[in-house]
């Protein structure tokens, strides 16, 4: 079942779907500023951080001020490299899907609520509002089966297909499909899990195949987001 809150106990080394909307199923992406900030922080706490390099270069005298800054700010934030991996996520206008393995314990938590807090303090003051972004702290519902884990990644890329015309632009850019289709390596997603029940050579059996295939719901009863209406 979905957590009811952050206090929840994950499982170490356990699937989870997590997901949330906006508050009174607002808009929280307004427009690609806000896409990309949320792609960004999601870079920044789920990328590799090489310590050492960074504060190699932190040494050097030449460095200016303004660099120096950047270093010392990615030094000082929360990096969850190798305690949770993101295997899939989409992003929609209003809502958002992740599917993430949490690798130590309370790890997903923590990444969440960083991620979130920030993302929401962002968003407030760019768009000058006040008051909640989401709609809850956000959901996390286990994933149990092989089967669950499979269409519940063809679910997440298959969400922008309800946008219509902008369905590719978005399937593309936010969402981890075309990590999964060899079309882009990105250091922070972590789709070789999934990809390996799938064939790089047999376009039948492959994961494009696969994902563009409808749906079967069986597999993903309490897994949507529907199940908060």
């Amino acid at each position: 079942m979905p957590a009811k809150n952050s206090r929840k106990i994950y499982l170490t080394n356990g699937f989870y779907h997590v997901y949330n909307r906006g508050v009174e199923k607002r808009i929280i992406f307004v427009d690609e500023q806000d896409l990309n900030v949320f792609l960004g922080y999601l870079k920044d706490y789920l990328e590799p951080v090489n310590r050492k390099e960074l504060l190699e270069k932190l040494s050097d005298k030449n460095l200016s001020w303004a660099e120096k800054e950047k270093i010392l700010k990615k030094l000082r934030l929360n990096n969850f490299a190798g305690e949770v991996e993101l295997l899939a996520f989409c992003l929609m206008p209003n809502h958002f899907h992740f599917l993430l393995k949490q690798n130590k314990e309370n790890s997903m938590d923590r990444f969440c609520n960083s991620l979130f807090t920030r993302y929401a303090t962002y968003f407030n003051k760019k768009h000058k509002r006040v008051g909640k972004l989401f709609q809850d702290v956000y959901k996390a519902v286990l994933v149990e089966t092989e089967g669950q884990l499979l269409h519940l990644s063809r679910y997440i890329h298959r969400n922008p297909l309800g946008l219509g015309m902008e369905a590719e632009k978005w399937q593309n850019f936010y969402t981890s499909l075309p990590a999964y289709l060899g079309k882009s390596s990105i250091a922070w997603v972590k789709p070789e899990f999934i990809a390996s029940y799938f064939s790089k050579t047999s376009i039948n059996n492959s994961y494009l195949s696969f994902v563009t295939e409808a749906e079967d719901l069986g597999y993903l009863k309490g897994f949507i987001i529907e199940d908060l209406d």
